[in-house]
């Protein structure tokens, strides 16, 4: 709704006052700042945003470099159990179009407030209330820095201000936070409020349709308020603050109360009047009452439902299948060299009456022999061995760190067992990446990648590829945990020309190797003469009613 105002023109450096014609139906809820619901979210006039460099010291100067420590990723539980609903939160939404890249960024909506304010719990609800499938719920506390001795020992005396803005960490905040508004993955620093320090594991977020962060500093740095579409602080009295917070801090991170009042009258209490009260005139809507303020809540909802309808973006199906119409295949495709023996196995896997059991057994061939031609286009170097005889022999080795194979779910893992038959302690990582029913976009629901798989050549598994979605996607996954395209081999049993050039095109460094590709895809984009649904065959299942050769629910190819 370009150019509707919620509210007058206001004057310069004055707050706008909802204008509605009964304003009682709407207590407690007002907005600072001219808040627009356009094309390019909320905006002020520039006088109102020109005082951040004026109310807050600037965070940035004198910043110590931030102390980076070696430690393994974990990846967040992908689920956010609200009253009514569950919620991914580590998927991903098909932000790429067919050319690989990136189309729209996530919508990142700030929350600021004083300590206890309930800004987690206005996130929680507004989250529950979007009713979007792909949220990121990032807190400002995980950011805290890495504290020096000395201020382990004043923190364990509650004489260290955590309340101060130089108590975090900007730099890794902004660069998470950018991170993820380009649909990226980032590992995010658990901190440990007991002990004041980052626990060793990290947990993994992936970027979302929303992104919600709050913290006490959520305003306080000016590059940090450029990457927020919308901010918003939670005003809450001090009295129930001050409660709460005892309540947290004696049960949950077991302090004892003179600590807690001790550290609020010397610094959350001063540091709320000097550095977060302050940027309650930088919000573009401020929330009295907090968590019981729900009509602010619903029409915060209305706005960031408006600006995810103009940020919606198709998985075009449509442009995929015409995009590379009469192409040649591309350079980077390798198929199996279609012998006697390749076409014999064919002929049984694609027999709609052809046995489970000897599916299975033939498909195993068909594996194995295409992982052993997909090996052959890793890197080799010249070696020289002995010989039992004593002899020299000059021979070849492989010049990589480590192969690790990386299976689609469901069809892709039963690739695996003939890649762990050809290469000796090869790790194994998962993706599940389904098709929404409603829309037909593939979807990111489960991951898990071995540690370090930045340095390693990677075969990525999948039996079928018809659009070559979900392959994109997946492939999309492996770039974004540092996995350079050139170490990327896609291997499928059978491919259309159309998920080939698909792919391809989006990654044209990503070798595909197939045992065979079939030119035709139909109007529901299923391979034809195609081999069905090769889950349903391999395990057994029911196939689905139209004959798919997708996995119900399951990869869109």
């Amino acid at each position: 709704m370009p150019g509707t105002h919620l509210g007058s023109p206001c004057c310069p450096g004055s707050p706008c006052v909802l204008a509605m014609s009964s304003p009682p139906a709407y207590p407690g809820f007002r907005v600072s700042g001219c808040w627009t619901l356009g094309a390019e979210g909320s905006s002020r006039s520039s006088s109102n945003a020109e005082p951040v460099g004026r109310l807050l010291p600037p965070v940035g100067a004198g910043r110590p470099p931030r102390k980076r420590t070696t430690s393994q990723c974990k990846s967040e539980p992908p689920l956010l159990r609200t009253s009514k609903r569950t919620i991914y939160t580590a998927g991903r939404p098909p932000w790429y179009n067919e050319h690989g890249t990136q189309s729209k960024e996530a919508f990142a909506i700030g929350l600021g407030g004083g300590s206890a304010s309930g800004k987690t719990t206005v996130a929680r609800m507004i989250i529950e209330a979007l009713d979007v499938p792909w949220v990121v719920l990032l807190s400002m506390d995980s950011f805290y820095k890495v504290l020096t001795r000395q201020q382990q020992e004043q923190a364990a005396h509650n004489n260290f201000n955590f309340d101060h803005p130089d108590a975090f960490d900007f730099d890794l905040i902004i660069s998470t936070l950018k991170k993820l508004k380009q649909g990226k993955s980032v590992k995010v620093p658990i901190y440990d409020f007991t002990t004041h320090s980052r626990k060793k594991d990290w947990k993994t977020l992936y970027g979302a349709n929303v992104i919600i962060f709050e913290g006490i500093m959520a305003f306080a740095d000016k590059t940090l308020l450029e990457l927020l579409d919308m901010k918003i602080f939670v005003d809450t009295d001090s009295d129930i603050r001050l409660v709460r917070r005892l309540r947290r801090d004696i049960s949950e991170r077991g302090r004892a109360i003179e600590g807690v009042i001790k550290q609020y009258n010397k610094f959350v209490k001063p540091a709320f009047d000097q550095y977060i009260q302050p940027t309650m005139r930088l919000a573009d809507i401020v929330v009295p009452r907090g968590s019981g303020n729900a009509v602010a809540i619903d029409l915060i909802v209305q706005h960031v439902h408006s600006q995810l309808e103009e940020r919606k973006l198709r998985w075009d199906l449509a442009a995929l299948a015409s995009a590379h119409q009469c192409h040649p295949l591309p350079r980077t495709l390798s198929v199996l060299k279609s012998t006697p023996q390749v076409r014999g196995m064919h002929t049984i896997i694609r027999d709609r009456e052809t046995s489970r059991d000897e599916f299975i057994f033939y498909s195993k061939r068909l594996m194995r022999l295409l992982i052993e031609h997909a090996l052959s286009f890793l890197p080799f170097q010249d070696c020289v061995v002995q010989t039992p005889q004593g002899q020299d022999y000059s021979g070849k080795c492989y010049a990589g760190k480590q192969i690790t194979g990386v299976s689609i779910l469901r069809a892709g893992e039963t690739m695996e067992p003939a890649l762990r038959a050809v290469c000796k302690d090869v790790r194994i990582g998962t993706i599940l990446i389904q098709t929404n029913q409603l829309t037909g976009e593939p979807e990111l629901h489960y991951l898990r990648l071995p540690k370090d798989i930045s340095d390693d050549h990677v075969i990525l598994m999948d039996c079928t590829v018809s659009t070559g979605a979900a392959a994109m996607m997946a492939v999309r996954v492996l770039l974004d945990h540092d996995v350079p395209e050139d170490k990327i081999f896609l291997l499928s049993l059978l491919m259309a020309e159309m998920g080939v050039h698909s792919v391809a095109y989006a990654f044209p460094r990503v070798r595909i190797i197939t045992t065979a590709v079939d030119k035709r895809v139909n109007d529901l984009f299923r391979i034809i003469p195609g081999i069905g649904n090769f889950g349903d065959r391999y395990f057994g299942t029911d196939a689905v009613p139209d004959g798919s050769d997708e996995e119900e629910g399951g990869s869109a190819g």
